[in-house]
C-alpha cells in the first residue's frame, strides 16, 4: 500500500471512527486497532468494538492498493500532532509496518494483518429507508438522553425506532422519564418496521451527521441483528437489542388538570439556579404553579432547599389554565429536556403531585417528554 492524503482529512476521519474503537482490553487485540485500506481511489478507515462499527472514507492519492491495521490510540494521537501538510503512508507487507511521513516528520507503526479485522456488513441496496439528516439529528438529540445507562435494564438502554407509512418515531425511557419524537419520511415504507437501537450507537451517529446533506440510508440486515446507517462518506453499523421494549403508550398521560405555558429559556435558567441548591437533596426541585387573576399573570415558581447550603426561589411569568399545584421533579431531568426544546415557549401539563408531568414545545406536535414526579414531602 502506498497512499497520500491531507493531514486535516486524515485527522477528521480518525476522529469519526476512533469512537468505535474498543475502550477495554478484549480477547481480540485487533479491536483496539484501526483498519486503513484503499478502496476505489479513496482511503477507508474502519473501527469496531463488535457492538458498533464505523467506516469512513477520505479523499487520497492511491499509488498502490493495500490494507493494514494500526494501534488506534497511538496513531490518532500522533496524526493530531502533525502540521497541516500532506501525509504519505507506505506499507511494508513483510513486516506489517506502516511508514508515515509528513514534512520533516517520520514514524513507523507496527500493525496487525488486515485479514484479522472483523468483517463489517454492507447495506442491502433494495431494502433501504431514507431519513432526512437534519430531522434525524434533531430526533437523536431530543431522545437519546432519556435512555437508561444501567446495563441491568438492557431494553431501556435502547431507543425504540418505529417506521410506519411516512412516519418514523423514536422513543427512549429509563423508568423515570420518557422522550418521544416523530418525523416524516422522505419516502413511505412498504411495511411497518420496529427495531431497538442502542442509544450509544445513535449518539455516535448524531455526532457524525453534522455535515451530511444527502438523505441517510437505513438498512436492517436480513437476520434483523444489525442496523446500518449509510452517509455520504461514512457508515455506522450497530447491533440491535433483541428484547421487547415496554408499551410506552400506556405511560403517556391522556389528560391533565393544569396547563402551564412558560418561556423555555426562563424556565431553564430557573432550573439551573435551583440545581445549585438541589445537589444535596437528590436534585429535588419544587414547582409551584399559580394561576393569574384579572390584573396579574400566572406564575411558575421553581424552588430548591438545602439544610446545609441554603435555598433559592425563581419566579417565571406563565399562562396557567387550571387549579394551583405544587409538584416536585428531579431538576436535572427538567434541565435535560428544556435544553433540547427548540421553541421559545414550552407547555407543562400536570394532574396532581403524584402523577407524571408532560412537557411539549408550543406549536409542535412531533415531540413530547414525560417526567415522573419525586415522592417527597415538603
Amino acid at each position: 500500500m502506498r497512499v497520500s492524503c491531507l493531514q486535516e482529512n486524515l485527522a477528521r476521519g480518525l476522529s469519526i471512527v476512533g469512537r468505535a474503537v474498543a475502550s477495554r482490553s478484549t480477547a481480540l487485540p485487533v479491536l483496539s486497532y484501526i483498519l486503513l485500506s484503499t478502496d476505489q481511489g479513496r482511503l477507508k478507515l474502519a473501527a469496531t468494538n463488535l457492538e458498533t462499527s464505523i467506516n469512513c472514507w477520505i479523499g487520497a492519492k492511491v499509488e498502490e492498493d493495500g490494507a493494514i491495521t494500526v494501534p488506534a490510540r497511538t496513531f490518532i494521537d500522533f496524526v493530531n500532532t502533525l502540521p497541516p501538510e500532506t501525509v504519505e503512508m507506505t506499507l511494508s507487507v513483510r513486516t506489517q509496518t506502516l511508514q508515515l511521513t509528513c514534512g520533516s516528520t517520520q514514524a513507523n507503526f507496527k500493525g496487525i494483518d488486515a485479514q484479522e479485522f472483523p468483517i463489517i456488513p454492507e447495506p442491502e441496496p433494495d431494502s433501504q429507508v431514507l431519513l432526512d439528516p437534519e430531522a434525524l439529528a434533531q430526533m437523536i438529540r431530543q431522545v437519546v438522553f432519556a435512555a437508561a445507562t444501567d446495563e441491568s435494564r438492557l431494553m431501556l438502554t435502547g431507543v425504540l425506532t418505529e417506521f410506519e407509512g411516512d412516519q418514523v418515531t423514536m422513543v427512549a425511557a429509563d423508568g423515570f422519564r420518557l422522550s418521544l419524537r416523530s418525523a416524516r419520511l422522505p419516502q413511505p415504507v412498504v411495511e411497518p418496521v420496529s427495531i431497538l437501537i442502542p442509544a450509544r450507537a445513535l449518539a455516535e451517529l448524531g455526532r457524525i451527521l453534522a455535515d451530511q446533506e444527502e438523505p441517510v440510508q437505513l438498512t436492517v440486515t436480513p437476520s434483523r441483528g444489525q442496523v446500518i446507517f449509510r452517509l455520504t462518506n461514512a457508515d455506522l453499523v450497530s447491533q440491535l437489542i433483541d428484547m421487547q421494549f415496554p408499551d410506552y403508550r400506556r405511560i403517556i398521560p391522556t389528560q391533565y388538570e393544569t396547563r402551564t405555558v412558560v418561556n423555555t429559556e426562563a424556565f431553564l435558567q430557573a432550573c439551573k439556579r435551583a440545581s445549585i441548591f438541589a445537589r444535596d437533596v437528590a436534585n429535588t426541585a419544587w414547582l409551584k404553579i399559580i394561576p393569574g387573576g384579572e390584573l396579574q399573570p400566572g406564575s411558575l415558581i421553581v424552588t430548591a432547599r438545602s439544610d446545609e447550603r441554603g435555598d433559592n426561589a425563581s419566579e417565571v411569568v406563565a399562562t396557567v389554565e387550571g387549579p394551583e399545584i405544587e409538584i416536585a421533579f428531579n431538576v436535572r431531568y427538567l434541565m435535560d429536556v428544556l435544553s433540547v426544546v427548540e421553541t421559545p415557549e414550552v407547555v407543562l401539563e400536570t394532574t396532581n403531585p403524584r402523577s407524571p408531568g408532560v412537557i411539549r414545545p408550543v406549536g409542535e406536535t412531533e415531540f413530547l417528554h414525560v417526567i415522573m414526579p419525586m415522592r417527597v414531602e415538603r
